[in-house]
């Protein structure tokens, strides 16, 4: 099912494959390039023996997990859909029964990670880390620009200049100052929004699963859910993708928002309701939405694509060069942790105290 060629090393630091030469270093698997943090891999290099990922689909992935990969002790990832989920597959309950004793710790170079279940790594003593703070400015950048884009319209001013027709036919669009954005998710991301909103002149509201200490709330109204949902001029989605969340905001929430409003998803795609949404964008059921992610990438419905009120662009939320270079040196430095003491520096949230 998974299927791909052989990966292109662009980092400048080729990786040996040292299979059957004696070494007393430790072994990390490298399933995904490392293209800018090349002192760290150096670094890495100098105290592991890194592993090319060979396989060419899962099946073999999983027979190689017994046999080339039978001694790792570290796996690193990228959580791209262009890299080697297309061979592994998610490190799904099947996979992670595959996985080698030895294997202690999976860097996960991405913010969500939920392509990795958790629960089975943990049974099997496995430490999980992906990069929780590092991607914090890169996404909230990206958000912001949804948001302005969407209420002053400018996409649309966009498409009109490329057409040739300066200002005709352009609709008066809104200014942020004095609207209310309400942020289902106020982590790192959000909080980094609401800094970047205030400066705009926006009040600023949230909701968590628990209220945040108020040093933390930087002046952000704490409010129920379905307060937020009715009540906000922009609805920015910044939660992780999980059972919980999954469809979180379906047809119901789209319809309670207001026929002004704005949905900003820079999260995970199917925490939105694809289908539910354009829906609402077709009814008038929400005024627009500017998204980074969607449901099935790397598929962007044309509905979504075409529609003259939303803004989509290719979930490119971290694609800054100093964000990649950071969230590869982020992982490897972890690793270099994890060998030399037996502990990440950081695990995911459903691990933390366990070591």
């Amino acid at each position: 099912m998974f299927t791909r060629s052989l990966p292109r090393w662009k980092s400048g630091i080729h990786l040996r494959n040292t299979r059957g030469l004696s070494t007393a270093k430790p072994k990390v698997l490298i399933l995904d390039p490392v293209n800018l943090a090349h002192e760290e891999l150096a670094n890495l290099e100098r105290e592991a023996e890194l592993i090319p990922l060979t396989s060419q689909d899962r099946s073999a992935f999983i027979h190689d997990l017994g046999a080339a990969y039978s001694s790792v002790s570290a796996i690193y990832r990228h959580f791209k859909g262009t890299g080697s989920i297309n061979v592994t597959g998610r490190f799904d309950e099947e996979l992670v029964s595959k996985l080698p004793s030895s294997l202690r710790f999976i860097a996960h170079n991405g913010a969500g990670y939920d392509q990795i279940s958790v629960a089975p790594c943990t049974s099997r003593n496995i430490q999980v880390t992906n990069v929780p703070s590092v991607v914090d400015n890169a996404t909230a950048d990206t958000a912001l620009f949804l948001i302005l884009g969407s209420l002053r319209q400018f996409n649309v001013a966009l498409a009109n200049a490329q057409a040739g027709q300066f200002h005709r036919g352009l609709p008066l669009s809104s200014d942020p100052a004095g609207k209310v954005l309400g942020i289902l998710g106020m982590g790192g991301i959000g909080r980094a929004l609401a800094k970047r909103a205030k400066a705009l002149g926006m009040t600023i509201q949230y909701h968590n699963r628990s209220r945040l200490p108020e040093d933390l709330e930087q002046g952000a109204k704490y409010v129920g859910r379905e307060e937020l949902i009715a009540t906000s001029d922009v609805l920015s989605l910044n939660l992780p993708l999980n059972e919980a969340t999954k469809h979180s905001i379906g047809a119901a929430e789209l319809k309670a928002m207001k026929p002004t409003s704005i949905l900003i998803n820079t999260a995970r795609g199917p925490v939105v309701d694809e289908p539910a949404l354009i829906a609402a964008l077709t009814t008038g059921d929400i005024a627009g939405a500017g998204l980074d992610v969607y449901e099935n990438e790397p598929i962007i419905p044309t509905e979504l694509l075409q529609h003259p009120r939303a803004i989509c662009l290719p979930h490119i939320g971290t694609l800054s060069y100093e964000t990649q270079k950071e969230m590869e040196a982020f992982c490897l430095r972890n690793i270099r942790a994890g060998l030399a003491s037996g502990k990440l520096t950081t695990v995911v949230p459903e691990q933390k105290g366990l070591w």
